[in-house]
């Protein structure tokens, strides 16, 4: 009797980055962190507008969210979106900003919330929706530790509502932003390396 033995197929979740990633991932982190440098800097004169109910700040803070799910939609390998997201955050406090060395752990929190939607995918599905719930438990995790590192006097109910706002923010910003911008940058060619621009080149030719 013969025995069929199947060979183990190297998955998503065992692909190993390529030069090409680091490149492409670390220009990525670069550009954004630029972005979140100027996006803290209109931080203030936004909050001003929120002064009355302080809990709709959170809808802004999407904007900080851009680098982990557009870095996890373009590499699409396991890590990209903490990678990219720490990154972008160490370049904008270099940069200089009113949050200092912390931006590090909220790059990592923020990362890590939309790193865990793409494993719960197993690294497969980069769809709107997932990109969309990528940004926001993104958004959940920035809320939700804002609250604790920077909000403790807030009242419980303040913080439950500025972390709700700072997911919605996240979905639209960051998850639909995101998307939209992978699905541009596709279209032109500069993702031929990646699956992410292969697969924009199947939809082409789907639609021709």
């Amino acid at each position: 009797m013969k025995q069929h033995i199947s060979k183990a197929r190297p998955t998503s979740l065992r692909r190993p980055w390529r030069v090409v990633d680091i490149v492409v991932a670390s220009v990525l982190a670069v550009a954004v962190g630029v972005i979140f440098w100027a996006w803290s800097l209109a931080y203030g004169g936004v909050e001003a507008l929120f002064l009355a109910f302080p809990p709709l700040g959170g809808l802004y803070t999407g904007g900080w969210l851009i680098a982990g799910v557009l870095g996890a939609l373009i590499i699409r390998k396991p890590g990209a979106a903490i990678y990219c997201e720490v990154l972008a955050s160490a370049v904008s406090g270099v940069l200089g900003t009113q949050f200092g060395l912390s931006v590090l752990l909220s790059g990592f929190l923020q990362g890590l919330g939309a790193e865990l939607v793409f494993l719960a995918f197993l690294y497969l599905r980069y769809t709107l929706p997932v990109a969309l719930l990528a940004g926001l438990v993104s958004g959940l995790f920035l809320g939700a530790s804002e609250s604790i590192l920077y909000k403790p006097e807030w009242a419980l109910q303040w913080q439950a509502l500025y972390t709700v706002f700072a997911a919605v923010s996240g979905a639209v910003i960051a998850g639909l932003g995101s998307w939209l911008a992978a699905r541009a940058l596709a279209r032109t060619g500069v993702l031929a390396p990646f699956a992410s621009g292969r697969a924009a080149d199947v939809r082409s030719d789907a639609r021709a």
